[in-house]
């Protein structure tokens, strides 16, 4: 009698609230559909993860994912679930299949949050076909042999920024950020090398600024790079609306634009070999070309100014290190512009350290598995299959902080790179890896060999001391320094 008095009660609520009850069957038939019927339900992770992208998109806003992602692999092991379509993975064996072999997987959706104008940039763009166009025709550029002819046009942008390093640092008691001079160092050399043509005066700070507003505010949209495009495309709509640019940022995103608009406009009638006259030979728009100049700006910018801003902190904080670059500059003439891994082996073990330890990308790069799935087998032998469309990824930063690949990943030890081992050199990633890695890697890489090779030769650094104990970071798409400086002090 009870039991049919409640089934009653049941069925007059269920009529009488109908929006109650079609929440009520909606909730039951969701939770049974990613609990019970779930092509990913042997994949670990937290429930919430199963049911929701929330934990993501909190966490990833936040600027903390890649280290929620951590403890998750500490907790779960290698492969972890953390979004009802999206998996991680803690095993650098499983990078080649993910990235490499037969071109690897595309790109996943988010990376359209990165197009711009209209345009997929050469890095946002998914389609092979369409990237292929637009690489090939500027990609001769960042070949070693084609960096290597041009040192001398990238080390004059050097010296710029060594001789401006030296007058800040000369009016003692100094306190520098060395990231806002990287910054206008590493734009410079975009513009000369790429461009043709040099973004500004170094001593001038207006022009540096400029420079530095572009730039933040690209990081800060990249806060919100792993939301699907159409809640992205929403989100920065409200955003725009409720929270206008501030007008130093208006001012920069300006200014860049009208360097480099110039630049696209200009090159119509010219016939060299610059990135923009390059693009425009193969039938890209002055439009387009204005973006990819752009883009190739920011990240250009962007990771090589942190990483070189790391790389300094680091000498000023380790004056063994240190003493221990200058005995080995000081065997090679001071004019050599050369750059030789194994004549430079100290140097060159501290970029890779530098570039291992800041994480100027820290998050996965995450892909889209092919038709047929993807298949990965564990260091213990069991077997997981992430069906088609389910997006998977590796993040640089659990790769350079495993211990058992780097043992005391926290600490900054260039002399674990004079004999590395064959996992070290796979799982060091901060170009990403595969056809889809950072196009500017050799550029980006001779750039900071010169830079570093002339700062301590300049014996600048002596008596410098980091005004901070750590480098943190806010673990976007695109790492934030917090506190947005890297300072160094003299006295």
């Amino acid at each position: 009698m009870a039991a049919s008095a409640v089934v009653e009660w049941i069925h007059e609520m269920l009529i009488a609230h109908v929006p109650f009850s079609v929440l009520i069957i909606w909730t039951i038939g969701y939770l049974s559909l990613h609990i019970y019927l779930d092509p990913l339900q042997s994949i670990p992770g937290p429930l919430i993860c199963r049911l929701t992208p929330l934990w993501s998109w909190y966490h990833s806003i936040l600027g903390d994912e890649s280290h929620q992602i951590d403890i998750l692999h500490e907790r779960y092991g290698p492969i972890v679930r953390i979004s009802p379509d999206q998996v991680v993975i803690a095993d650098g064996r499983a990078m080649a299949q993910i990235y490499s072999e037969k071109g690897g997987f595309l790109k996943a959706p988010f990376y359209e949050n990165f197009d711009a104008e209209e345009h997929q940039a050469i890095f946002s763009a998914r389609d092979p076909a369409y990237r292929g166009v637009r690489s090939r025709a500027v990609g001769q550029m960042f070949g070693v042999g084609a960096v290597k002819g041009e040192r001398a046009r990238i080390q004059g942008c050097v010296d710029a920024f060594v001789w401006r390093l030296k007058e800040k640092a000369a009016k003692k008691p100094a306190r520098v950020d060395v990231l806002s001079l990287a910054r206008g160092l590493a734009i410079n050399v975009v513009g000369a090398y790429l461009f043709g043509e040099e973004y500004g005066d170094l001593s001038g700070g207006t022009t540096m600024q400029s420079a530095g507003a572009y730039v933040d505010f690209i990081v800060h949209v990249g806060r919100l790079f792993f939301l699907p495009p159409w809640l992205f495309q929403r989100l920065l709509a409200f955003l725009r609306y409720f929270r206008p640019m501030a007008p130093e940022t208006e001012k920069g995103m300006a200014k860049v634009d009208s360097f480099t608009r110039r630049l696209a406009e200009k090159a119509i009638d010219e016939n060299d070999h610059t990135y923009q006259s390059r693009l425009l030979k193969a039938g890209i728009s002055v439009a387009e070309t204005n973006v990819q100049m752009k883009d190739v700006v920011f990240a250009g910018t962007d990771t090589t100014a942190l990483n070189l801003s790391n790389i300094i902190w680091n000498l000023a904080k380790h004056p063994d290190v240190y003493a221990k670059l200058q005995a080995e500059l000081a065997q090679c003439a001071d004019d050599d512009l050369s750059y030789d891994a194994q004549r430079y082996s100290y140097l060159d073990g501290i970029i890779r350290e530098g570039l291992r330890t800041l994480r100027a990308n820290p998050t996965r790069f995450p892909r889209q598995v092919p038709p047929g799935g993807y298949t990965y087998i564990s260091p213990c032998g069991r077997t997981y299959h992430l069906p088609s469309g389910t997006i998977v990824g590796l993040s640089p930063s659990t790769l350079h902080f495993n211990p058992a690949v780097f043992p005391d990943p926290q600490s900054f030890q260039p002399q674990r790179w004079l004999n590395p081992s064959s996992e070290m050199l796979r799982d060091w990633i901060p170009f990403g890896i595969g056809p889809r890695q950072c196009i500017a890697r050799n550029l980006a890489v001779i750039e900071l060999e010169l830079a570093v090779k002339a700062i301590v030769r300049s014996g600048v650094l002596n008596n410098a001391k980091p005004v901070v104990e750590n480098i943190e970071i806010m673990e976007w798409f695109n790492a934030r320094i917090v506190g947005g400086k890297v300072e160094l002090a003299w006295t």
